[in-house]
């Protein structure tokens, strides 16, 4: 048995702006306790940064604004905060594992060059299916879920157009994919990516909980522009979604704890393996 609890960076995207995010995130890594403990860095805000020694698993969260643009010095600084990582686990036995949510999913693929990032034609928000491919079937970080399943969305942003080539060589596995839309004859989105086995990423926000979609719904503003976008129809199909305990309650009680018990047994196993 392993006595030192394994620790959890949290670097927030969020550049100080108002979210439900962080309180979901939270609220996963803490069913997890007393086996691993967190810490939050402001990355946006602060420029703050973990001490890649003293941290285990990484969670990169979602954020504002556009992926492609940073101020040139938090933005610098976390990619090569990214490569610091992958040289990390390049050189080492024991690993660190990293989540990619949403605005740090498009930094990431941009980063490792697998595909294009552009501005959506419209915002993608509420619930919807996710698709596996057929990497995604056998992904552990899938393991419990049906296939399609069901994410929040939240993006004026979106991975497409993947340089397959690029994929071959790194060995990362385009894993999830947004639904198909018949009546248009747009690109389908890229939702998730294997980049290696120790990093993930997804593009919806897998912490997501009816609780934090009610609370944004609570703004008339935001709920207005929500019914304007999708229509009244479909957006009560919306709240409905919300509440089936099939939909959104379980991909978030299903994505993120897999990603750190994949880790935590990744972890404990090679610290028992070497201390031997």
């Amino acid at each position: 048995m392993i006595n030192k609890i394994l620790k959890v960076a949290l670097l927030d995207m969020y550049n100080g702006e108002p979210n439900q995010g962080m309180r979901c995130i939270i609220d996963v890594v803490n069913r997890f306790s007393p086996v691993v403990s967190f810490q939050i860095f402001d990355i946006r805000s602060k420029c703050e940064f973990p001490t890649i020694e003293k941290f285990d698993i990484y969670i990169s969260t979602g954020g504002p604004g556009n992926p492609l643009i940073g101020d040139g010095n938090w933005d610098t600084k976390y990619y090569e905060f990214i490569d610091s990582l992958t040289k990390w686990n390049n050189e080492n036995a024991i690993k660190k594992h990293v989540l990619f949510i949403c605005h740090s999913f498009q930094m990431a693929c941009l980063h490792f060059g697998l595909a294009t990032v552009t501005k959506r034609n419209d915002t993608s928000f509420g619930v919807m299916t996710i698709h596996k491919t057929k990497e995604g079937e056998t992904d552990s970080l899938f393991e419990g879920l049906s296939d399609p399943f069901y994410g929040i969305d939240s993006r004026d942003y979106q991975v497409v157009q993947p340089k397959l080539s690029v994929f071959t060589k790194k060995g990362a596995k385009i894993i999830s994919l947004e639904k198909i839309r018949d009546h248009v004859q747009y690109e389908r989105a890229i939702m998730a990516v294997r980049f290696t086995d120790y990093f993930v990423g997804t593009q919806f926000h897998p912490e997501a909980d009816p609780i934090s979609f009610v609370a944004h719904l609570r703004n008339k503003v935001a709920k207005e522009k929500i019914k304007n976008m999708k229509g009244e129809k479909k957006f009560r199909d919306m709240l409905e979604d919300l509440m089936d305990d099939d939909k959104i309650y379980k991909t978030n009680e299903t994505l993120i704890p897999n990603f750190l018990r994949t880790a935590i047994n990744d972890l404990m196993k090679t610290k028992k393996m070497l201390s031997n």
